[in-house]
Formats: structure tokens, sequence, C-alpha cells
């Protein structure tokens, strides 16, 4: 279509390396180690992601950041495969900060976008084959035999008769000049990928080994709290710390760009000593954000319009000649991230050099971050980036906001800190999903078909002032905004169409949020999606099948989804079931919800049947676990969640009123991977927004009531 501005995330990711200088690294080869005598170390090292021990142990270096969603095990799975080693001899570890390590797709270091698995798919099997090729070769030459005369298995080299195991070959292998192309597996020859194998982080997570940023300790280590805004914007006019400096174990005072720090000798002494600190605060324009004003303004600025994004034909003369028009909007509220660590970040600071430890999916940045801060050059910022207790975007923030803080408040202070938030000061004091408004007017043709559409969306702009802004703002269109929907592949088909997008700038700061954008868009265009079928008088399964019938992976996950869920059969008064079906990170994904509601128990969903295609299925049962916690998180969002203002202020503190889906409230889910050959797409984000959809459909198939704003807790009392 003629000037049809459209960009996804795959467009996106293409634009943001070019950004970046091209920068692309598929491979990169790291010097052999010695010891301090010059001699060769005992283990065998051919590239920056793995090493061979003479005990047979075989460490994947990972350059993403493990925060459970089990890329510790599906990369490490890459490696091991080409590799051919025994998994009871794997084990991972995460990558310092280098450029070594830096993504292929954003020329960072960074996890996110649910990428890790595209992104390595192929540079983590040929780290693996380069090893297993240098390791043949140090067999054969020991033999004196012909490459092509050995193979291997499961750790080993087999010559003939012989079998010698990889850590016997670790210093002849070292010794050997590192192949520039090496031969992969065929798929038919896999032993590990799409296989099932225990998780690599589990043991230690289990036996409480595992280390977390919260549990980094040091000799002389004091903790941090900060005293933040209590407005977002607010800045300090004045503090009294006398009543704090007489709390025993507070050992110091400072002020740093975030607030007024308190250092103690641990975190009760640091929490106590805030506590009666006194801060006389200059609130600025944030006291004037009230979330009873909120959708109003949302409204009034949807009355004004926005940037045009897409546009062609003559939606308004289309309009006048549809059949129906559908002209309908949704809301979602502001959210918070609410991981189960709260952040956290060790600093030890010295002339020359700047060490952290901290869980975090953005190494380069935050290397940047404090390289600014202190005037270090880069290279003496060393991260240590240790396991991440949950995120769902938090960890991935493009500001650097928790570590930044934490190199502050080192500098301030002159001490080894750690900085450490509370629940409380994350959810009142942290970054958040923005609020949305979209509004809509569909016009159907005699078919019930989308012959014209107009939209508007309102809400802030994640991407304003970060890494990514240059290639993620197009002519001030935040693409993440709108994301999957001026792209959905019926909007596209639609000759008459305009989408704007109208940006507030407030002083609540927003930032990525577990699928970032797709997180509200697909609740509403999949609310909408299933509004056009009932003005169509079709069934919602059947419409859908209508829209994406030149869409083979959507309408194969859709048509798997029905069958497995029973879809259409009959079901008691006050019980319904809902379907969405959407692309997201390169995944397709089809969700049908099934759910009750009564006035004994409100909404209770019963049961959630997910089909999903995310390309080959590296490690089932990681991607089952995915989309399990994809739901569980996304129905947290939709049936409770919310962050409230009131003259700026945060309403919210706590689970108990900012609560998430209980143990007993977890339905049934039964999750299909489909068997694929296409390259792997995300999983971590790719069943969020669906499930929020997928939910308020089946209420509306229960009900007959349609629920277009959330949370659902908001409507519990108008739906019996």
């Amino acid at each position: 279509m003629e000037g049809l501005n459209s960009i996804g995330r795959r467009q996106f990711i293409r634009n943001t390396t070019l950004a970046a200088g091209g920068l692309i690294i598929p491979f990169k080869i790291t010097p052999r180690n010695k010891t301090k005598a010059g001699a060769p170390e005992l283990f065998f090292r051919p590239n920056a992601y793995l090493r061979v021990g003479s005990d047979d142990t075989v460490t994947i270096v990972l350059s993403h950041c493990e925060m459970g969603q089990g890329i510790w095990t599906s990369l490490s799975m890459l490696i091991a495969e080409e590799l051919d080693a025994d998994w009871k001899s794997v084990k991972a570890e995460h990558a310092p900060a280098a450029v070594e390590f830096y993504h292929t797709i954003y020329a960072t270091q960074r996890t996110g976008g649910s990428t890790s698995l595209l992104s390595e798919f192929d540079r983590y099997r040929k780290a693996g084959a380069t090893a297993r090729q240098l390791l043949v070769q140090a067999a054969a030459n020991r033999y004196k035999a012909d490459v092509k005369n050995c193979r291997t298995e499961n750790g080993q080299v087999i010559v003939g008769e012989n079998r010698i195991r990889y850590g016997e070959l670790v210093e002849e292998a070292m010794r050997l000049p590192v192949p520039g192309e090496v031969k992969l597996k065929e798929p038919a020859d896999w032993k590990l990928i799409g296989k099932k194998v225990k998780r690599l982080d589990t043991p230690d997570k289990i036996n409480g080994k595992a280390i977390f940023g919260i549990d980094v300790q040091f000799p002389g280590l004091l903790t941090a709290m900060v005293a933040r805004a209590p407005i977002p914007g607010a800045k300090v006019k004045s503090y009294d710390a006398s009543a704090t400096k007489s709390v025993a174990g507070v050992r110091q005072v400072v002020q740093v760009p975030s607030g007024i720090a308190v250092l103690a000798d641990d975190f009760w002494a640091a929490k106590k000593g805030r506590d009666k600190l006194k801060v006389e605060w200059v609130p600025g324009d944030g006291e004037k954000i009230d979330s009873d004003n909120l959708l109003a303004e949302l409204k009034q600025r949807a009355d004004k319009g926005g940037i045009v994004n897409n546009t062609s034909g003559d939606p308004d003369a289309a309009l006048k000649r549809a059949a129906k028009i559908v002209e309908v909007e949704y809301y979602q509220p502001f959210l918070a991230h609410a991981p189960m660590e709260p952040v956290n970040c060790t600093v030890r600071l010295s002339k020359d050099k700047c060490e952290i430890w901290t869980g975090t999916q953005t190494q380069t940045d935050d290397q940047r971050a404090a390289s600014e801060i202190t005037g270090l050059p880069i290279e003496n910022v060393f991260i240590n980036t240790v396991f991440l207790g949950g995120s769902f975007g938090r960890r991935n923030i493009t500001r650097s906001d928790f570590v930044r803080e934490g190199v502050e408040v080192a500098k301030a202070s002159g001490k080894l800190v750690k900085t450490v938030w509370t629940r409380e000061d994350d959810i009142q004091g942290g970054m958040y999903r923005p609020a949305f408004l979209h509004r809509f007017k569909v016009g159907l043709d005699a078919n019930g078909e989308p012959v014209a559409w107009k939209q508007v969306s309102v809400g802030q702009s994640v991407m304003t002032g970060g890494p990514f802004e240059k290639v993620a703002v197009i002519n001030g269109v935040d693409m993440f905004s709108i994301e999957g929907m001026h792209n959905a592949p019926f909007v596209k088909g639609i000759k008459d169409q305009r989408i704007e997008l109208n940006t507030p700038v407030w002083p609540v700061t927003v930032d990525n949020w577990r699928a970032v954008g797709l997180s509200h868009t697909i609740f509403a265009m999949e609310s909408l999606t299933d509004e056009l079928a009932h003005a169509a008088g079709k069934d919602p399964v059947e419409y859908r099948r209508m829209l994406y019938k030149q869409e083979p992976r959507l309408l194969n996950v859709l048509n798997i989804a029905a069958e497995k869920s029973g879809w259409g059969k009959q079901l008691p008064k006050g019980q319904g079931m809902g379907v969405t079906v959407f692309e997201a990170v390169q995944s397709y994904v089809a969700l049908i919800t099934e759910l009750s509601v009564t006035k004994e128990k409100g909404v209770r969903v019963e049961k959630v049947t997910c089909a999903i295609d995310c390309g080959l299925p590296i490690n089932p049962d990681g991607i089952v676990a995915q989309t399990e916690g994809s739901i569980a998180f996304g129905l947290s969002a939709a049936l409770y969640s919310e962050i409230t203002f009131k003259k700026g202020r945060v309403q919210q503190k706590n689970f108990y009123n900012y609560p998430m889906l209980r143990m007993n409230e977890m339905p049934d889910i039964e999750v299909h991977v489909v068997q694929s050959t296409e390259k792997p797409g995300g999983v971590g984000e790719s069943s969020v927004g669906q499930i929020m959809s997928s939910l308020t459909n089946a209420i509306f198939a229960a009900t007959g009531k349609r629920i277009r704003s959330l949370p659902v807790i908001h409507h519990s009392t108008s739906l019996i």
C-alpha cells in the first residue's frame, strides 16, 4: 500500500543492527589461556563460549542471562549438541561483559526481546562444532589416523577400537590452529536438540548454592537504601539525617541524584535509618498525576488524533459504504514488573576500576553508565552477572536505573556497598508499563470482512530517550506502541485505513514490560476481532479462519487449539470459552480459555489450551514451562493488576494491594508444541497479551458482557 509506514519486531531488529554500525559478531575467537608461568592451563578454550577441562567438564559461557526462563539449558544444548558432549558433564556460567559476547542482533550485550535462541542458534552451534573438530584432530594425530575414521560420542573420540575422553585431549587440542569453517550436524543426527533434558540451573536453585544479586556478600560490605522521590519527577529540597545517624549500625548518609542514601551494616539497620530520615521534596508537575482523571485525558487525546503512521485510501468514505460499523475502545492501566527478587546492585569502586555484581539483562548499557559516572574507561568497568530472581522487563531497563544508582552511591560514599530496593520501593518508585487507550472504528462488508479501518492509540513511549530511539521511533511514532496492530496480516490488506498515535509526555517513567507493546496491543486487537465476529454473526474461531486464510502458521495453531479444547461444545450456563490467535516475537500462538462466572467464586479460569509454533522446538520442556509462566503472568495482570496515582503518589505498595495469581487460582494448562523446522522464535513473551484477550472473550461468552478495560476485578460485581 502506498504511504504505509510499517515496521515490526523483525524489521526493528534489522534496523537496530544497522544503526549500531552494522556490528554483527557471528564468532569470536579469544586468545588461549596461559598460567602465570606461561604454560598452557589444563583446559581447552577454542572460543569465547566454552572450555573443556582435563576432568572432562564442559563449561558453557553464556552471553545471555538466566532469570528463570531456562536459557542456561536451551543455549547450552546448542553447543553440547555439536560438541557431542556428555550432558552430565555440562555446566554453565554467565559471561563477563565483553565485546565477544555482544548480541548478534542488538550489537550490545543484552538479553531481551525473546531473541536469545534466535540470535545464538548458529553462533553457539558453530562454537561447539569447532571444539569437536579440534578434539577429533587431536585424537587423530595421537593415533596417526585419518579424521574421517574418527567419530565422537558422549564426550569421547572413538578411533577404531580406542576411546579417548575429551579431557585427555585438552593439551593436544590447545596446540592446534582453530579452523575457519566447520560442518554442522544434520537435524537427523541431533541427540539433544528437540529432546527432554534436565535443566542445568535447577540443582543449585534447589540446594541453595545459586547466587542471586541480593545474596552477594563481601567482608566489609555495607547495605544502602535510598529515599527516592515519592512523586514522579520530585527533587530533594533539603533533608535532616540526625535521627537516622542515631540508629545502631548506620554508617553514612549521602545524597545521590535519585535521592538520599543511608548506608549501614545490614539491611534492617539501613531500612530503620531510612525510615527516620526527614526529606523535604519539591514535587513539580508529577503532583498533577491522578488516575481519577487519567482515562478522561486519554480519551481527550484520542479525540484530537495523533501522528499518522499508516494511511491509505479514504477510510471515511469506506466507512460510509460499509455494511456494518464497529466503534469501540480498549484501556489498560499502568503496570509494575514486580519480580520476586527486587532489584539490587553491589559496587566496589577504586581509583582505576569499577566492579559491579548484579542481575542484569543489559551489561553493555550498565558498563557505559558506570563509565560515565566514574570517568573510568569502559574496559575498566567489570560486570559480574549473577542469577536474576525474575525480571519481566525490570532488569532490561534501557536507562540502567538501578545499576546507575548503585554506582552513584558507591562514588558518593567511597564504600563497598550493595544498594537494595524493597518490594515497596520497586512498586512505588520503579518503571512502569504505560497506560494505553486504543480506539477503533471499523467498517465491515456484507461478509463481515474489514474494509475500512480507523484507529487512534494513546500512551507514553517506552523507546523515547533510550538507546533504541533512533530505530524504534520513526517520524515521531514509537513502533512498539502500535506493535502487532499496524502490521497485523488482515490489517495490512485493508485498502482504506488510517492509524494514528498520540504520545503524551508525563513525569511517570515507563520502560520495557514483559511483551512490551504486545502486552496491550494484542488485548485490544483480539478483543476487537471477537467483536467483529459477533457483529458479522460468525463463530469467533470461524471468523479468524476467514481472516487468516492466507496465514498458514496462524491457521494451524488456531485449528490445533480449537480441536484440543473441544471448541463448540455445549457448556452450562455461566461458563464460556474465548479464543485468541496472534503472532508475537516470531512465534505463532493460539489460546482458548475456558472459565466460569459465579456469584460465589466470581471469574474462575478452569482451563487454558495453547498451541504454539515457535519454530524449531529446541527444548520442548522449556517451551511448555515458559508458556505456562506467560499465561500465569498475563492472567495476574488481566484479573488484578494496576498502578494508580493520587496526587502523584502511587497507591499500591506490595502484593497485598498489587496482587498476583495464587496457586489455587492457577488453571489447568495444556500446551501443544508444533513440530517445525523454521528458525526459533521467542517464547517468554509470546502468550502474555493473548491470555488477556482470551480471558475477556471467554467472559463475554459466559455472561454476554464485554470487558474493554482492565483489570477484570473492577467489573466483577456487574458480571453476575
